[in-house]
């Protein structure tokens, strides 16, 4: 069963409809290496958690390629519980086996790693587990800021992760619920 806030569930509708295309292509919808890469945004070549100023938010963590950075409530103690269908549509920042994580100056707390279930190294910071959130297209984008969702009778509350390692505050509730996948 979905629930969805309107606003969320137009949103979610066409990440959905991205991710089957790129599914058909060959493709994924999202990129779990990690590794840092040359693309836009504030990223820094070689850095896999910068910082980014976004309107309304403040600065906010995100990923080689700029984009934000999101951890459930429900990891703050840094067991998994975001796998299988979760990860389509949150897909966890890693690095691979062996790859210790690197942060920019504005980055305050500590990056580490977590082994996730199928065996891949999650990035951590201060031990929850970091995401990017597949609607989040471009730089500055913080789509997923306050998203309730659930997947496998696990129901998650997602926020975007400020400079100071803090989860941003939720945005006030419009009505609507959340997802359920």
């Amino acid at each position: 069963m979905v629930r969805m806030s309107p606003v969320v569930m137009g949103r979610w509708a066409a990440g959905a409809a991205v991710l089957v295309v790129a599914a058909a292509c060959g493709g994924s919808g999202s990129d779990n290496s990690g590794q840092a890469g040359s693309q836009g945004g504030s990223g820094n070549s070689g850095t896999t958690v910068s910082t980014q100023s976004v309107s309304g938010m403040g600065t906010v963590l995100v990923d080689s390629s700029g984009k934000a950075l999101y951890t459930p409530d429900q990891e703050a103690n840094g067991t998994i519980k975001c796998v299988n269908d979760c990860t389509g549509i949150w897909p966890p920042l890693t690095v691979p086996d062996g790859q210790t994580p690197t942060a920019s100056s504005g980055v305050t707390g500590t990056l580490g790693t977590v082994k996730r279930p199928d065996g891949s190294t999650q990035v951590t910071l201060d031990g929850k587990p970091l995401y990017r959130f597949s609607i989040d297209k471009a730089a500055g984008q913080v789509n997923g800021q306050g998203t309730q969702d659930a997947f496998g009778g696990t129901s998650f509350s997602w926020q975007v992760v400020t400079a100071s390692g803090a989860a941003a505050p939720a945005p006030t509730a419009t009505g609507g619920g959340g997802y359920t996948y």
